[in-house]
């Protein structure tokens, strides 16, 4: 599917769709070494390198995804003014595009955190409408009851809107202290945490074992990150109904 200029630069990371549109009006933007008018488009395999303001060329990058496994105490963001650890700190570099991360996860909170090149895949795999599922891994503490369990099943009301469990499926513990793992449609903040905490039940560790159709390896060390091959990368596309 061919996509107009400014949307491709635009997921590269290079600025607004407005912004490319002023420099395409200058004249300052070349495909495969042909000035671009606004209107052109574009399929990705096709293009090679593209040129900004004349000095400025861009080797294509290919689509990629990385799967991290967050550690405990590291955040989701580029730059910290506490100087705390960030996730984008154990990446590899790109030379002619950035990571996006897809979704969060608190400062307390570890595991499976998603990267990508591709800006569009980003938006459409934390986009309400696409109904990815999130799944954790999760050790709580408490008074437990049918009725608590029956509340986090059907739902309570979180910033204005209806939040609930999908699943929620006993592993293992004592009569105040079980493991769970927890599935849920949305990425509101900390919203795993609050559902607990609205029923008077503690979390103690919280772990992040699933995202969408992509699944934290068991064999994935703390701090270390996987490239997603082909097949699996076609797969995350597919779900939210892109063309890889």
């Amino acid at each position: 599917m061919s996509e107009k200029i400014q949307k491709i630069l635009s997921n590269l990371g290079y600025g607004s769709r407005r912004y490319i549109e002023k420099q395409i009006f200058l004249g300052l933007i070349y495909v495969n070494s042909v000035l671009v008018s606004i209107g052109d488009r574009f399929e990705y395999y096709n293009i090679q390198t593209i040129t900004i303001k004349k000095n400025y060329h861009i080797k294509f990058d290919p689509k990629r995804v990385l799967l991290y496994n967050k550690p405990i105490g590291e955040i989701c963001t580029r730059k910290d003014e506490k100087c705390r650890n960030t996730v984008f700190k154990n990446l590899p570099k790109l030379h002619h595009s950035r990571w996006i991360n897809i979704g969060r996860l608190d400062y307390k909170t570890s595991g499976l955190l998603l990267f990508t090149n591709f800006g569009e895949l980003a938006y459409r795999l934390m986009h309400p409408c696409y109904i990815i599922i999130r799944e954790y891994l999760v050790n709580v503490s408490g008074i437990f009851t049918k009725k608590k369990m029956d509340i986090l099943k059907k739902g309570v009301i979180l910033d204005h809107s209806l939040s609930k469990f999908h699943s929620i499926k006993y592993i293992s513990g004592t009569c105040n202290n079980k493991w769970f793992t927890v599935s849920l449609f949305q990425g509101k903040n900390k919203e795993v945490r609050r559902l607990w905490k609205y029923v008077e039940i503690h979390v103690n560790s919280l772990t992040r074992i699933r995202y969408g159709n992509i699944f934290l390896p068991k064999s994935l060390k703390v701090r270390k990150y996987i490239e997603l091959n082909s097949i699996l990368i076609k797969k995350i596309f597919k779900l939210v109904s892109l063309k890889y």
